[in-house]
């Protein structure tokens, strides 16, 4: 009986081992699918800020001596001051003529004007003078100066007209 013993139980690990296979088989085909793995977005395109560079916030001058930046400055307080401008040849007696020394800094800013030749009869033509050229900065940005002093004439005619010794058409 021993033997008979051994067949059914041989026969039954058989069948149970094939059961057993049968069944892990069939549990795997019930298996959840493994999840999708979700790529990240691709980063959008960063726009590129541009470098600030700092631009003179008026005209600038190009001008290497005091000179030079004299053209510059007589150009900006004419149109500036266009509607006082006295059109054509001076004539030959003036109310004043004055040389003024004006400081521009590195921005176009009137640091002082100083008199070389002050028209002292007419303290109100000084005055007058003195506030056209304050009130027409920022003159033009000395590129290639830190500063400039320039010197201009100012020829002033009786009706509280003027040209510059630089820009002038003449004078009779």
């Amino acid at each position: 009986m021993n033997q008979h013993l051994r067949q059914i139980q041989n026969a039954l690990t058989t069948t149970l081992l094939s059961l057993g296979a049968a069944t892990l088989g069939f549990l795997s085909g019930c298996s959840t699918p493994s999840p999708e793995v979700i790529k990240p977005p691709a980063p959008l395109p960063v726009a590129k800020v541009p470098e600030i560079v700092k631009v003179p916030a008026g005209p600038t001058s190009l001008a290497r001596t005091s000179r030079e930046y004299r053209k510059d400055a007589a150009g900006h307080l004419y149109g500036m001051q266009a509607h006082r401008i006295y059109k054509g040849r001076m004539p030959p007696m003036l109310e004043a003529v004055g040389v003024l020394n004006v400081d521009i800094d590195k921005k176009g800013a009137v640091k002082a004007v100083h008199w070389m030749r002050a028209p002292k009869h007419v303290p109100q033509v000084m005055a007058e003078i003195e506030r056209m050229v304050k009130a027409a900065a920022p003159y033009p940005v000395p590129q290639h100066l830190s500063q400039v002093t320039y010197t201009d004439t100012w020829l002033w005619h009786k009706s509280g007209k003027f040209q510059l010794d630089t820009l002038t058409e003449g004078q009779d």
